[in-house]
Order: structure tokens, then C-alpha cells, then sequence
């Protein structure tokens, strides 16, 4: 089914709906709604500092939520609409869960005039690990190569 921009402009509006209600109950200024086939399955609002969890962003929350109501890691075939262009990590989880799309109305540029600027954190995503600003170390090679390989051989595992 072909999404009309009329169809886009609703669910878009419902994502901004869902931070302008959790905003005044005291969440971040974000919402996301993820949509299958013209229905929204999953629903997320910024929930960062009333969780005190970093992760709990929109985006998040909305895939989580449609992850579990779909029974399913992959939301191959939905769409991600955010009331704001998403950060670094949301956009990686919006890859990992195989999203054929995002449609957002805020852009990075507005969200970093209100205070959230990732720009920093997409600068260090090119940045070798020995280089970037958070230090990394890598430790324990072998060790941690044997688990991946032994799960590359794996008959019966899952893959995702």
C-alpha cells in the first residue's frame, strides 16, 4: 500500500501530537509513531529525564513498542515518523530494525537551536575508535573473536 502525503501529514501530526502532550508532563520535546499498512502499531515521547534513562528517546520507544506489538525484531515494511529529525542513535536503531522509511518535521539544525545538539556525536561516528573523544580501548581479542565466531557457526541461530 502507497502511503499518500495526506497519510504522511496525519501520522506526522499524531508524532508531534505525542510531544507537545508529553512535554507539558514534564518529557523532552519528541515524538515518534511507527506505521504498518496505515496503522500505527508503535507510539513513543521523549522519556529521557523522567526514566533517567539515556536511551529513552522518541524514536526508541516507538520501535520497542512496535516491536513487541508486532511480535517481531524487524519492522521491514513501516515507517518511522518523528516530530524531529532523528539523533545518531535513533537513526542506527531505525537501521538495525530495517524501516523502510522516516518522515520527520524538525530538522538537527532545530533541534540544536533548542539545546540538542548532536552534531558532535555524528562527527565522531567518522572518527577512528583509538581517536575519537570518548576513549576507547580494545582489550581481549581472542577471546572475544571466539564468541562471534562460534556464533557464525551456528546451525540454528537467528539472524538479524
Amino acid at each position: 500500500m502507497e502511503i499518500r502525503i495526506s497519510d504522511d501529514e496525519t501520522y506526522l501530526r499524531e508524532a508531534i501530537r505525542l510531544a507537545r502532550e508529553h512535554l507539558e508532563a514534564g518529557h523532552g520535546p519528541f515524538g515518534a509513531v511507527v506505521v504498518r499498512g496505515g496503522e500505527i502499531v508503535g507510539r513513543g515521547w521523549n522519556s529521557v529525564t523522567v526514566s533517567l534513562d539515556p536511551t529513552a528517546h522518541a524514536e526508541v520507544l516507538a520501535i520497542r513498542s512496535a516491536c513487541q506489538r508486532l511480535g517481531t525484531f524487524s519492522l521491514f515494511g513501516c515507517t518511522l515518523y518523528a516530530s524531529c529529525e532523528p539523533c545518531a542513535m535513533c537513526l542506527a536503531a531505525a537501521y538495525w530494525a530495517r524501516l523502510e522509511q522516516i518522515v520527520y518535521a524538525g530538522t538537527r539544525g532545530d533541534a540544536a537551536r533548542a539545546g540538542f545538539d548532536d552534531a558532535e556525536i555524528y562527527d565522531e561516528l567518522g572518527v577512528v575508535a583509538s581517536q575519537r573523544r570518548l576513549p576507547m580501548r580494545q582489550l581481549l581479542h581472542t577471546e572475544g573473536l571466539e564468541v562471534l565466531e562460534r556464533w557464525a557457526a551456528k546451525a540454528n541461530k537467528m539472524p538479524y
